[in-house]
């Protein structure tokens, strides 16, 4: 396909906003990303990071000018109303009108998601989850970030604040979580986790740890460290991440019973590295704890297509599908249907 094949209204822009930096691209109707752009951001900041956003923007309308609106994914709390961060874990925004701050410095229709859910519905639209419209997305990374998709639509819940899925308790009185609770899947299932578990590790049975430390070269041993050593065929590496699949497969099973997905999508940095590690025993573990097995459909467990670029393009694409009367409107400019 190309650029002159392509209608105006099959342009937007989507903005991946990080903790310390966004990644910016123009986004077409079939997923593709026709030029990118990034920014450095100041958490502490919010100021600097909507002028941040503002700016990669309008460099990418300088190439585009045909760009009808912006979509941009960020990871916290997003208000029913689809423009509003109601909280976000690492950036100082409360009760923080972002989309209408957005709309006024870029001129633009603009519509804020949830970093996960972006994601989620970049992979329901264009990646491993195409065809399957009931389906859950978990994000592995620091943290376990997770999304629903129920008969096509996002799973939002009354007040924003759905699919939290790595703050479901899955062992209860367990492990502590950076939410303030104990045993949340997050502590279980995430690249905070599993670092966790190879310090203990590193402490109980240093001998034992000896090729895990010996990779990390005296630096605090990480989940990078961990799927290094495992790729050289190191045992104690090897059985972390069956433990942490197998939690995995554990939180997977306890979602079956309650949305009955037809296909879980696993993506983050953990799942991009290690996946083909961890997948075999989430998914035995996902079947010891399956209810009613024998009597139902047993849905599969596959990684991400899109990778980094799942945010940026989910957000695009919400901001193209979304309903016009949704987005918060700059310079009069509708959101197309």
């Amino acid at each position: 396909m190309t650029h002159d094949s392509l209608t105006h209204d099959s342009l937007t822009i989507g903005v991946d906003i990080g903790g310390t930096k966004i990644a910016a691209g123009v986004v077409t109707a079939s997923g593709q990303i026709w030029a990118r752009t990034m920014r450095a951001t100041d958490p502490a900041d919010p100021d600097q990071i909507e002028a941040a956003v503002a700016d990669a923007v309008a460099e990418l309308v300088a190439q585009y000018p045909e760009v009808t609106a912006v979509g941009a994914a960020a990871a916290g709390f997003v208000g029913p109303d689809r423009t509003t961060m109601l909280f976000a874990p690492n950036i100082a925004w409360r009760n923080h009108p972002l989309g209408a701050r957005l709309a006024e410095r870029i001129g633009l229709p603009v519509v804020i998601e949830n970093d996960a859910n972006a994601a989620a519905w970049a992979e329901y639209r264009f990646g491993n989850g195409r065809g399957a419209a009931n389906m859950v997305m978990l994000t592995l990374g620091t943290g376990l970030g997770g999304a629903v998709i129920c008969d096509g639509h996002l799973v939002r819940g009354a007040f924003g604040a759905a699919a939290e899925l790595g703050h479901m308790t899955i062992v209860p009185d367990g492990h502590y979580c950076g939410c303030g609770q104990e045993g949340c899947w997050e502590a279980y299932s995430s690249g905070t986790a599993l670092a966790k578990l190879a310090r203990n590790v590193a402490v109980a049975d240093p001998e034992g740890a000896r090729p895990m430390l010996a990779i990390a070269d005296g630096e605090p041993l990480t989940g990078a460290h961990v799927t290094a050593a495992a790729r050289q065929g190191d045992p104690v590496a090897t059985g972390l991440l069956v433990r942490f699949g197998r939690y995995l497969g554990l939180g997977v099973a306890t979602l079956a019973a309650v949305v009955d997905p037809g296909l879980v999508v696993v993506g983050g940095g953990i799942a991009a590295a290690a996946g083909d590690l961890i997948l075999p025993a989430a998914r035995e573990g996902f079947l010891a704890k399956l209810s009613g097995r024998g009597f139902r459909g047993e849905l599969d467990i596959v990684t991400a297509a899109l990778a980094n670029d799942a945010g940026l393009i989910g957000a695009a694409d919400s901001a193209r599908t979304l309903d016009p009367a949704v987005a918060v409107a700059g310079a009069a400019v509708p959101v197309p249907a």
